[in-house]
């Protein structure tokens, strides 16, 4: 069976908070733990309005002290945001809190515009260039080699599981040639969804890490008891995906609208199509051979599923449905 997963972007929803959003995250993680899911990802942004995961690593850390076996990571840390030590230290204490439970996908776009990004106090050029640098340089820390001259405390001797994320070819090759796992942004960025994996299948040299490649893409799933009650569900994050697109800026997960695709200009509507052509909406059924068909096409070994919907409970149900599909292909 492919192994499943789940991605949380720990959505601030319109009339709720910061602090609503951590307890359903925790909340979702026991439920995705319950379902057999391999494991539950934040990812970092900063500036978004409608996403809780801004100081990823606390909200990993509330995450893991939820649930009790369930992996728990980063999908991912936006590396060039970071000293590489710094991470090293912060995801070597999960470590030594949740042993043999904590992932580390890491990407190299900021997350952020540049405003954010001089906040962060990261000088412009630490650039997504010293991307591959910034990876060895954190191995190094963890292997506790002497190689930088610096111990990382805790760090040193921590074993995260490491990733290599992308949406293009760049993070592909780059994950074949250091022998790391490697996760496709395919839930939002679908273009070169193929044409990475066959350069990182093709391309994957063996490491003391993994023999042989492994490869996870990202899939949105809005699943419901019926096909009209999920395609309600997920105009949830169309409107989110229409407002960032079309001004720039985030906002807060805004509730269903019945018929909101009718109302969208055509342009509108086509960037919806070709941004989530990895998606399923529907029933059971509609789902399952949805998420049969992608498997199918692309032949990971892992799905990380997406299913931001405003309602949690909602959530819930999404996940359970598609988790049974999973379990029954």
């Amino acid at each position: 069976m492919t192994a499943y997963s789940l991605l949380d972007l720990v959505p601030i929803v319109e009339g709720g908070s910061a602090r609503q959003s951590f307890a359903n995250a925790a909340d979702l993680a026991k439920h995705a733990e319950a379902e057999g899911f391999a494991r539950y990802w934040v990812a970092e942004h900063h500036g978004m309005p409608g996403i809780a995961s801004a100081a990823t690593a606390v909200v990993i850390a509330h995450v893991g002290a939820a649930t009790r076996t369930i992996r728990v990571g980063a999908g991912g840390i936006m590396l060039p945001n970071h000293a590489p030590l710094v991470i090293a230290e912060q995801f070597g204490t999960l470590d030594a809190l949740f042993p043999g439970r904590i992932d580390l996908g890491l990407g190299r776009a900021p997350g952020s515009d540049q405003k954010v990004a001089r906040a962060l106090r990261r000088t412009l050029d630490s650039s997504a260039d010293a991307f591959p640098q910034d990876i060895i340089e954190l191995q190094s820390y963890f292997a506790d080699d002497g190689q930088t001259g610096i111990a990382a405390v805790p760090g040193g001797g921590a074993r995260p599981e490491l990733w290599v994320l992308g949406s293009s070819l760049y993070g592909a090759q780059l994950a074949a040639a250091l022998g790391l796992p490697y996760a496709f942004a395919s839930h939002f960025a679908p273009g070169s969804l193929d044409e990475a994996l066959d350069v990182y299948r093709r391309h994957f040299r063996p490491s003391a890490v993994l023999a042989e490649p492994y490869a996870m893409a990202g899939f949105n799933v809005f699943a419901a008891d019926t096909d009209e009650d999920a395609e309600l569900l997920a105009t949830s994050m169309q409107q989110t995906f229409v407002a960032l697109r079309t001004t720039g800026t985030g906002i807060r997960m805004p509730p269903p609208v019945k018929g909101y695709l009718d109302t969208i200009p055509p342009q509108a509507r086509a960037m919806l199509d070709q941004v989530l052509s990895c998606t399923a909406i529907g029933g059971p059924e509609k789902v399952r051979d949805g998420l049969a068909g992608f498997i199918a096409r692309t032949r990971v070994d892992e799905v990380m599923l997406v299913s931001s919907i405003f309602d949690h409970d909602a959530r819930k149900r999404s996940l359970s449905i598609a988790a049974a599909a999973m379990r029954g292909l």
